[in-house]
């Protein structure tokens, strides 16, 4: 006689085998999983590390809060935050504003667009690398292309690169120049807005200044609050301009000690380690309070469909 328990149990149907293309989108993002593991492993070291006093020769020793401690009492780390802090928040809002109206110019029906385009799109490309730092050198230089043309007008000869009151101006105007890349995200968002916006607005007697501040401001905020968060994020971190500009020295007189270029001779030239390690939790806290800050205002000043 059967067990009425046993017969009436529910009989779980057998798990279905995976289809081969699951195996196939497991194996693709793969390589994804290798990289984040180059990643995380280094991100969690370096937290651990910044709270130890480590040489890459000795075992890290736990110090606790010193390295933080340090840093409010070193000069050249305030240098650094003040270089870093001049540079972002005077050459971020000059760069969006170019690449804004640069990006309105072309809006304007330009024939040949996609050369223009490309042309102011070049610079934003290349605005980190070695090679055109090295250009930027040349042209700023004593003798170079600069000074020559302040020569017609009677001006003296200006030591953009050697002098401590013009070095970061220099900097700032390189990273000006490289608008290019927020200047075609501004472009895509002009051409979303529609144009019988301009029309109702033009009818009832509103010039082109007012119709930028009560249509294309608005209807833009997104993509500015978008490049505005990318332009601060990058400037923060800025290193390739800062090392090769000062041939590697925040020079003249720590006029260019960008926050990242202090890390780097910290932690490659000084081996201080942790803290190097103490300082870039400390850039990623400041960024995150910038950002968290930027979200915050947003709501009064960026405005969505919804």
């Amino acid at each position: 006689m059967k067990d009425p328990a046993v017969s009436e149990a529910p009989v779980s149907p057998p798990k279905a085998a995976k289809p081969p293309q699951d195996r196939s989108g497991y194996l693709f993002i793969l390589p994804w999983f290798i990289g984040m593991a180059f990643t995380i492993i280094p991100f969690f070291a370096s937290l651990y590390l910044a709270f130890t006093d480590y040489n890459l020769l000795n075992v890290p020793n736990w110090i606790g809060l010193e390295n933080f401690a340090e840093m409010f009492s070193d000069d050249t780390w305030w240098q650094s935050v003040k270089v870093t802090f001049v540079y972002t928040f005077v050459s971020v809002p000059l760069s969006l504003a170019a690449a804004l109206g640069v990006a309105m110019l072309l809006n304007r029906g330009v024939r040949g667009l996609p050369v223009y385009r490309a042309i102011f799109y070049l610079p934003s490309l290349l605005g980190g690398s070695v090679a055109l730092v090295l250009l930027w050198r040349y042209i700023f230089g004593l003798n170079g292309i600069v000074n020559a043309f302040l020569g017609f007008f009677g001006i003296e000869k200006i030591s953009w690169t050697s002098d401590p009151d013009y070095a970061l101006t220099t900097l700032i105007i390189l990273h000006i120049w490289t608008f290019g890349s927020p200047m075609v995200i501004f472009l895509a968002g002009l051409k979303q807005i529609p144009s019988m916006y301009y029309e109702a607005a033009a009818i009832d007697g509103a010039n082109k200044w007012q119709q930028f501040r009560k249509i294309t401001l608005p209807l833009l905020s997104p993509i500015i609050f978008f490049n505005l968060i990318q332009s601060l994020i990058s400037s923060f971190q800025t290193f390739t301009q800062g090392f090769i500009f000062s041939g590697g020295k925040g020079g003249p007189a720590n006029s260019t000690m960008f926050y990242n270029l202090y890390l780097y001779k910290q932690g490659f030239e000084q081996f201080h380690m942790g803290y190097a390690s103490a300082m870039a939790w400390m850039l990623l806290i400041i960024i995150a309070a910038f950002t968290g800050l930027n979200f915050l205002l947003a709501k009064r000043w960026v405005h969505y469909d919804n």
